[in-house]
C-alpha cells in the first residue's frame, strides 16, 4: 500500500488536485470532508456547543465564526476537539482500505500536525496568496476569515520542506493535470 498525502495553503487547489489524483487510482481520504460530517453530527454539534457556550446549535457555525474573530485562542481549543476525531477517521479510511495499492488522503495542515511520518509522498500544491484569496472569495469565503485561516498555517517555504514533490496551481487546469500525471505516473 502505497500512501499519497496532499497537502497546501488554504485554497491553493488541494481537493481539485486531490480529485485528479485520486480518480480510477485509488480511494480519497478528505480531512475537510471529515471535518463537515463531524458538523452534521448530533453528538459533536453538543460537544462544541457545551465546550463554546453556544446555546443555538442551528447558528453553529455563525457563533463559533464570532468567536474565532474575537479571540485567537478559540481556534486551538477548537482544533483539541476537531483533530483527533479527523485522525480516528483517517485512520478507520486506512484499515478499510488496507487491500488498496494507493490510498490519497487531502490533509490542509498535513505538516502543522506533524503528520509526515503516516505517507510515503507527499505532494504540496502552491499557489500566490493572491490567487488562493481570489479563489476562497469566488466560493463565498469572505477576507477576514481567509487571513484568520491562512495565517494558521506554515508557510509554504517551510512546509515545502517536508513534502516530495510541488506543484504550482497558478494557471490552468490542463497543466494542473500534465504536472500531476508527471508525479503520479512514478507510484502506479
Amino acid at each position: 500500500m502505497i500512501k499519497i498525502g496532499i497537502t497546501g495553503s488554504l485554497a491553493s487547489g488541494k481537493t481539485t488536485a486531490s480529485r485528479i489524483l485520486s480518480f480510477r487510482r485509488g480511494p480519497l481520504f478528505s480531512a475537510d470532508k471529515a471535518v463537515k460530517d463531524l458538523y452534521e453530527s448530533k453528538h459533536f454539534k453538543s460537544l462544541v456547543g457545551r465546550r463554546f457556550k453556544i446555546k443555538n446549535n442551528k447558528k453553529l457555525k455563525k457563533s463559533l465564526k464570532d468567536l474565532l474573530f474575537k479571540n485567537k485562542n478559540n481556534i486551538k481549543k477548537l482544533e483539541r476537539l476537531v483533530h483527533p476525531q479527523v485522525r480516528k477517521k483517517m485512520k478507520s479510511f486506512t484499515s478499510q482500505n488496507k487491500n488498496k495499492r494507493l490510498l490519497f488522503y487531502e490533509i490542509p495542515l498535513l505538516i502543522e500536525s506533524k503528520l509526515m511520518k503516516h505517507f510515503n509522498a507527499i505532494i504540496f500544491i502552491k499557489a500566490k496568496k493572491k490567487i488562493r484569496l481570489k479563489r476562497f472569495l469566488s466560493k463565498n469565503g469572505n477576507k477576514k476569515l481567509f487571513y484568520l485561516l491562512d495565517n494558521r498555517q506554515m508557510n509554504d517555504i517551510k512546509k515545502i520542506k517536508f513534502c516530495d514533490h510541488v506543484v504550482v496551481n497558478e494557471k490552468n487546469l490542463s497543466i494542473l493535470k500534465k504536472n500531476l500525471f508527471d508525479i503520479i505516473v512514478k507510484y502506479e
